[in-house]
């Protein structure tokens, strides 16, 4: 072991080895991370900034102009800001709580319990995974006519509840928790409910975390169901509102690519904070995803 100290895989100080590591991954963090860079500079861009050409990437006179720009457009609407703030904030909790549980609860039965019909059950979701939203859109719609939820809240969360990415991964992750333990439990006396809550969930926690982020940046950016669900304004989401009112409300093109911008960013920054949030949690998730 001695013969390979100067060789270990992650030594304690820099080796010239490691310098191949570097130009290899370098690029790769600056093809994924300059386009979050740009996001922000773009929202502080002034507007001769914003149509300058070449393009700059990097804000020389930043100013909360568009910010300013976008909020009195908002005030200036028949509806507040803050009623679709608070639809977006609702829409949201609900879909990914209830997501989350029920792919959850889905997700153990898949995968520790046996009875007919798993398999198949098992190979639908798996190939829901194939269809995109457009494909299920006239489909979706005709249910929730038929369910007379039009221009109501919960055709806004009940169409995003069932997501077959969540399924899927939390279930390939509920494979590793070993039966030995389950048994266990069983032999213990334990219910199905108490397996489910003091087993099952604690160990596949990584799992949860990363489908919480999955499903938030599904329903937080959502334009589908405020299109086509909903005619009442009062009942539409912050995404859509951000939308239309830097796309249709403003006749003034120009300050409209100013508000676009910091309504972008305005998006943005709630996926990236709670990506920062969960983030080590979905690190373990790829880590032990393939491990079995």
């Amino acid at each position: 072991m001695a013969a390979y100290k100067g060789h270990r895989m992650n030594p304690d100080k820099f080796e010239k080895g490691q310098i191949k590591l570097y130009i290899l991954v370098i690029p790769l963090v600056l093809i994924t991370g300059l386009p979050i860079v740009f996001i922000i500079f773009h929202a502080f861009k002034p507007m001769e900034e914003l149509f300058a050409f070449p393009p700059k990437f990097i804000t020389l006179h930043p100013t909360l102009d568009n910010f300013r720009q976008l909020f009195k457009a908002s005030r200036s609407a028949g509806i507040p800001l803050s009623r679709y703030v608070f639809n977006s904030i609702i829409i949201t909790v609900a879909v990914v709580f209830g997501s989350l549980l029920f792919s959850t609860m889905a997700a153990y039965s898949l995968s520790k319990l046996k009875y007919k019909g798993r398999l198949t059950m098992l190979k639908i979701n798996e190939l829901a995974l194939m269809f995109v939203a457009v494909a299920v859109m006239i489909p979706r719609y005709l249910i929730i006519n038929k369910l007379g939820l039009v221009d109501n809240l919960w055709a806004q969360i009940l169409p995003l509840i069932p997501l077959p990415v969540s399924l899927f991964l939390i279930k390939q992750f509920t494979d590793q928790v070993p039966d030995s333990l389950i048994e266990a439990a069983y032999m213990d006396g334990a219910k199905e409910w108490q397996i489910y809550l003091k087993i099952i969930i604690p160990m596949i926690k990584p799992a949860i975390a990363t489908a919480a982020i999955l499903v938030f940046q599904q329903v937080w950016t959502n334009l589908e169901a405020s299109n086509y669900y909903i005619n009442q304004d009062g009942l539409k989401t912050l995404a859509f509102y951000m939308n239309t009112l830097t796309s249709v409300s403003t006749t003034n093109t120009v300050a409209g690519q100013g508000m676009a911008a910091a309504a972008s960013l305005i998006m943005f920054v709630p996926n990236l904070v709670l990506f920062c949030i969960l983030q080590k949690n979905v690190m373990n998730t790829m880590a032990h995803s393939g491990i079995k």
